[in-house]
Parts: structure tokens; C-alpha cells; sequence
């Protein structure tokens, strides 16, 4: 019988690696050909809880980053804001929408995010911490928990007060990216960093930052001892990372393949033209380490019609030139 290889408070996770909540990324069809190819949970993108209120619920976009596949279970929900009513409101509602988890930004480095006291904002503000996480561990049914760096600048490394306050006051997990607010993702992630949260907290701890190879993720754990990975920007163009493979030794056809399911997805979720759109950044990627990619790189990040762009793509694995749509 298969044996999770954690727990986050009562649900089992199976599995080590996992797809990192990233903006504009980690949507449902990016989501679930990670799942497939062994992503070992699902985060959405963030939400901002300011963008929940009213009697809708927020706009059209928002309320779609939180739909999810039962097939991705468990999802957390990851959500952001500076004010706590407002996110305590805000998750316990969100419990309608039945996730299994609900995660806390505590990373977002952008300006007008951080700066608010939201995201790594909230990393200077330990009272304000202690209180969100106490309150949501007592008002919540499900798990809590949070995605953090380790502080707001080099003058600012307050990893320990914050991710002892986090599990102190009742969260379930905690995922921690190496990096400070000001670094972005400049520099090296500190992994030591990591391992120290890991040896002083009693739940779970996630490791995030550069792990772009099966390799990295080799290291992580050895390093840390963290009980899973998040992998983000090392799973653009590479979701066979989950499967411990390096971009380079996936084969074209499988590429393809993979290509043309993933924008079949985003055409499912977004509509034919938005999800084309959409589907661009991705390809941009999933070029890399192809013979032909860089020629028709181009062509494929300003195709407007999709039976060009599957013609564009099936051409990857031809050695004959293709006619570039006009």
C-alpha cells in the first residue's frame, strides 16, 4: 500500500515534489499537467482577498483562479492581503468553495503587494502575523498554511521569529523560499536558511528556490531535510521535472504531445482565442532544447489561429522547413 510521504495536519500527501503557486502561472491547465506528471498537490495562483468582497465574490479572472479539477486534490487556495479581519473573512468564506487548505502569502516581493504590508510585507509585522494565524487556526475547518521568505531584506532576516510564530499560533505547514523581499529572485537562494526553519518547527517545511534540475531537487532534500519541493520557475517549459527528468532529455514527440494537451486545456479554460493568447509564454519554453525551436520561435509567440500553430508545432519534429503563416 502506498504511504504518504507527509501529512499536512489530516490530509496525505503522496509525493515530494510540487508545483509552486506562481502568478500567472500556476493555473488550472498548467496545474493539472503537473498533477499528471506527478506534482504531488496543487497551490492556485494568489488571490487578494480585497478582490473577493462584495456580493459577487470579485471579477470574472478572480473567481477563476480559484476553479479547480477534483483530480487535483488536495488544493490549497493560496490568498494575500494586508488586513486581517479582511483575510479571515475572506478564507473562512472561501471554505464554501471546498479546498482542502488554505495557504498564506507571505512572499510576494512586488512593490505595490509588499510594500502594503501585504505578501513579504507581512514579514515585518510579527504582532500581525501571531493574530492572523491564531484566528484562522481557530476559525478555519481546514488546514492553514503559509508561503514565506526569509525576510524583508539582508538588515531584516526575521526567518525564525516569523516561522516559529506561524507553527506556534496553529498552522499546518510552512513553504519558505530562500530569498529575501529585496532580492526578488536575484542571488542565491539559502538553503541553510531553509534546513535551520526545518530543524526548529515541529510541522511540515516546504523548500522553494533554484531548483531547476532532478538534480537540485536531490540536493534540496539532502540539504534541508525539507519534507517536500517547490519547484516554480524550474517547471515552466519543464513539467517533466515531476517526473525527475531534465528538459534536455525529453524527446520532441513527447514534447509535442505535450504541447498540444496543454493548449488544448487552456483553450477549455480560457476560450480559443484568449487561451491561445495565454498559451504563449508557455511555448516559449517548452522551445527550449528543440532543434528547430529558436527558427520558429517567433512565429508561434505571434500565431493568431490555432491550426497554424498546431501546423507550426507538428513542424518541430520535421525536418522539412514550414511555411510561416503571414
Amino acid at each position: 500500500m502506498l504511504q504518504p510521504s507527509f501529512h499536512i495536519r489530516e490530509i496525505p500527501i503522496y509525493g515530494d515534489v510540487i508545483l509552486s503557486p506562481m502568478d500567472g502561472y500556476s493555473d488550472l491547465p498548467f496545474r493539472s499537467v503537473c498533477r499528471t506528471l506527478g506534482s504531488a498537490m496543487s497551490y492556485t495562483e494568489f488571490v487578494n482577498v480585497d478582490e473577493l468582497q462584495g456580493r459577487h465574490g470579485g471579477s470574472r479572472r478572480t473567481q477563476q483562479k480559484l476553479v479547480f479539477d477534483p483530480a487535483e486534490r488536495p488544493i490549497s487556495f493560496q490568498i494575500y492581503g494586508h488586513d486581517v479581519d479582511r483575510i479571515v473573512r475572506t478564507a473562512v468564506r472561501l471554505q464554501e468553495l471546498q479546498p482542502d487548505i488554505i495557504d498564506i502569502n507571505m512572499g510576494c516581493y512586488v512593490k505595490n503587494i509588499s510594500e502594503r504590508g501585504a505578501g513579504a510585507g507581512m514579514l515585518r509585522f510579527p504582532d500581525r502575523v501571531a493574530q492572523l494565524f491564531s484566528t484562522l487556526a481557530r476559525e478555519l475547518q481546514v488546514p492553514v498554511t503559509a508561503k514565506m521568505r526569509i525576510g524583508w531584506d539582508d538588515n531584516q532576516r526575521n526567518y525564525l521569529e516569523i516561522a516559529q510564530i506561524v507553527a506556534g499560533c496553529g498552522a499546518s505547514a510552512l513553504a519558505v523560499h530562500g530569498r529575501t523581499r529585496a532580492q526578488a529572485y536575484k542571488g542565491a537562494a539559502d538553503w541553510d536558511a531553509i534546513a535551520e526553519i526545518r530543524q526548529q518547527l515541529h510541522i511540515p517545511v516546504l523548500g522553494n528556490g533554484d531548483v531547476r534540475t532532478p538534480a537540485d531537487i536531490r540536493r534540496m532534500q539532502q540539504h534541508t531535510g525539507c519534507a517536500a519541493v517547490l519547484i516554480g520557475r524550474g517547471a515552466i517549459g519543464n513539467p517533466w521535472i515531476f517526473q525527475h527528468k531534465a528538459a534536455e532529455s525529453v524527446n520532441t514527440a513527447e514534447k509535442i504531445a505535450l504541447v498540444r494537451r496543454h493548449l488544448a486545456l487552456n483553450q477549455q479554460f480560457y476560450g480559443a482565442a484568449a487561451g491561445l493568447v495565454l498559451f504563449r509564454k508557455h511555448v516559449a519554453h517548452y522551445l527550449q532544447h528543440t532543434a528547430r525551436g529558436e527558427s520558429l520561435r517567433l512565429a508561434l509567440l505571434t500565431c493568431e489561429h490555432t491550426a497554424d500553430f498546431e501546423a507550426l508545432i507538428e513542424s518541430l519534429g520535421s525536418a522539412q522547413p514550414v511555411a510561416v503563416p503571414a
